[in-house]
C-alpha cells in the first residue's frame, strides 16, 4: 500500500476516534447538564413554595395556632416557568399525598431514535432525582422532590449531541481533506526520488535529484546522488578496464595470427614443397609417390584451416572496409563454403557510415561469434543478421541474429561458454545491452551499442 493513502487511512482512523471521544463527552455533558437542571428547577420551585408557605401562616395567625396547615395552591403557571423542560417536581405536604407538576417535553427536541436511547441508557443509565426540603425550621412543612423525565432527557440529549456531532464531523472532514493534502504536498517528493532510482536502474547516472526542503527527503536526495556518483565512477572504470582487457586480447590474437602466419604457415607451405619434391623424385615407387600426395592434401587441408583460424584472429576488417562492408563480406564467406549447413542473409537497415572503428571492430566480433554459434552449434536452415540503428539511444547501433534451428534460449543462456561471455564483455564495454531469448523458430541474440559511450 502507498505511504500516503497509509497515512491517509491512519489519519481516518484517528479522527473517527476523535469524533467518537467528542460524541461521548457530548453525552456525558448532556446528563451531567440534565442534572444541573433538575437541581436549579428544584431549588426555584422550593424557594417559591417556602414562600407561599410562609405566607399560608401569616395569613392563619402563626404557627402555635394551626401546626399542619393545607398545601398552598402552587401548580400554577407562575411555577410552571420556574421548570425547565423535561424536569418534573413533586411536592408532598407534610404526610400528604405528593403532588406532581412536569415542564413542557414537546419543545424540548426531536424525539431520539431507539439506538441512541439505548446506548445512552446503557452507558449513563437513568437521571438521578433529588430532594429539597421545603423549609429548614418546619420539618413538617413537606419536601419536594425533583427528577426529569426520561424521554425529555434522551432527547436533550439527542439535541445536544446531534449538534456536537454535525460540527465535530464538518471538522473532522476539513482537517481530513487538509491533512490529506498536505500529506499528498509533503510525500509528493517521493515520486522524484522513484523516477532517479529507475533512472539508475537501466545504468543512466548522469541525473541527478534536486534539493528538497524537507530534512529527511533532502537527505534522501544526497544518498541517492552520491550513489549515482559512485555507481556512474565505478561504471566508467569497469568499462574502461573491459575496453583495456578487449585491446590487450586483440593484441594478443594479432601476435598469434603473426606467429601462426610466419611459423605455422611456412613450415605447411615448406611440408608442401618436400612432398612435392618426394613425388617428383619417386619413379618406380608408386607407393612412395601416393605418400608423398596424402602427405601434401594433409597439409593442404591444414592449411585452409589455418586461413581460417587467422580470420578470426587477426585484426578485423571493420577497421578497414567499414563495418557493412565487413559483415557483407562475413556473410558472403558463410555462404561460399563448399557445403554451406545454412543461408546466412544481411539486412542492413540504416546507414553504418561513419561508425567509429572501436565500435565496428566490436559488432563484428559479436556478429562473427553469434553466426558461428548459431551455425556450428545448431541445425538451422537460414540464419538472419540484421543491423541498424536506434535514434531514441543517441544513434544506438542494434544487431539481430535469428535462426531457424529450433534451439533453446534458456539452456543457451544457461550453458554460456567463453563465446558469449565474451560478446557480453563487448557489449558491456561501450554500456550496452545483450538479450537471448526464443524466437518464432530458434533462438535470437539482440546487442544495442551505444556510440555515444565510444
Amino acid at each position: 500500500m502507498w505511504l500516503a493513502l497509509r497515512l491517509i487511512v491512519r489519519l481516518v482512523g484517528v479522527v473517527a476516534l476523535c469524533l467518537a471521544l467528542a460524541v461521548a463527552w457530548a453525552m456525558v455533558d448532556a446528563h451531567r447538564s440534565i442534572d444541573r437542571e433538575t437541581s436549579a428547577s428544584a431549588d426555584r420551585v422550593a424557594a417559591q413554595l417556602e414562600i407561599l408557605y410562609w405566607r399560608e401562616l401569616l395569613w392563619r395567625g402563626g404557627l402555635r395556632k394551626e401546626r399542619l396547615l393545607p398545601t398552598p395552591e402552587w401548580q400554577t403557571l407562575a411555577t410552571l416557568k420556574l421548570l425547565s423542560p423535561g424536569v418534573c417536581v413533586a411536592f408532598a405536604p407534610g404526610t400528604g399525598e405528593p403532588r406532581r407538576l412536569c415542564g413542557q417535553v414537546e419543545g424540548v427536541g426531536a424525539e431520539a431514535p431507539f439506538w441512541f436511547k439505548s446506548i445512552y441508557e446503557g452507558m449513563l443509565g437513568p437521571q438521578a432525582g433529588l430532594t429539597r426540603a421545603l423549609a429548614a425550621r418546619q420539618v413538617d412543612a413537606g419536601s419536594i422532590f425533583a427528577v426529569a423525565d426520561s424521554e425529555a432527557a434522551v432527547r436533550q440529549a439527542w439535541l445536544r449531541v446531534f449538534t456536537i456531532a454535525e460540527f465535530a464531523a464538518a471538522m473532522a472532514l476539513a482537517i481530513f481533506v487538509f491533512a490529506a493534502l498536505a500529506i499528498a504536498h509533503t510525500l509528493a517528493p517521493t515520486a522524484a526520488i522513484v523516477a532517479g532510482l529507475r533512472r539508475m536502474a537501466i545504468g543512466d547516472y548522469r541525473r541527478r535529484l534536486p534539493p528538497f526542503r524537507a530534512r529527511e527527503f533532502a537527505l534522501i536526495g544526497c544518498a541517492v546522488n552520491d550513489l549515482a556518483n559512485r555507481l556512474g565512477q565505478a561504471t566508467a572504470e569497469r568499462i574502461a578496464l573491459t575496453r583495456r582487457l578487449i585491446e590487450i586480447r586483440d593484441d594478443e590474437r594479432k601476435q598469434m595470427a603473426r606467429e601462426l602466419h610466419d611459423e605455422f604457415g611456412q613450415c605447411l607451405t615448406a611440408t608442401i614443397a618436400l612432398a612435392g619434391a618426394i613425388e617428383a623424385g619417386a619413379r618406380g615407387r608408386p607407393d612412395l609417390a601416393q605418400d608423398a600426395r596424402a602427405i601434401i592434401a594433409v597439409a593442404r587441408r591444414m592449411m585452409t584451416s589455418l586461413r581460417g583460424a587467422l580470420a578470426q584472429l587477426r585484426n578485423p576488417i571493420a577497421e578497414e572496409l567499414g563495418l557493412e562492408a565487413s559483415l557483407a563480406q562475413l556473410v558472403a564467406g558463410w555462404n561460399a563454403l563448399d557445403a554451406p549447413r545454412a543461408a546466412v542473409r544481411l539486412d542492413v537497415e540504416a546507414d553504418l557510415a561513419g561508425v567509429p572503428d572501436d565500435v565496428a571492430s566490436n559488432v563484428y566480433r559479436i556478429a562473427q561469434e553469434c553466426l558461428t554459434n548459431a551455425i556450428r552449434h545448431g541445425a538451422p536452415s537460414e540464419v538472419r543478421l540484421c543491423v541498424g540503428r536506434i535514434a531514441e539511444r543517441s544513434g544506438a547501433i542494434a544487431l539481430t541474429v535469428e535462426d531457424d534451428g529450433g534451439g533453446d534460449a534458456a539452456r543457451v543462456v544457461a550453458a554460456a561458454g567463453r563465446g558469449i561471455a565474451g560478446m557480453r564483455e563487448r557489449v558491456e564495454a561501450f554500456g550496452g545491452d545483450l538479450m537471448i531469448c526464443r524466437a518464432a523458430r530458434g533462438v535470437r541474440v539482440a546487442a544495442t551499442i551505444p556510440l555515444a559511450a565510444a
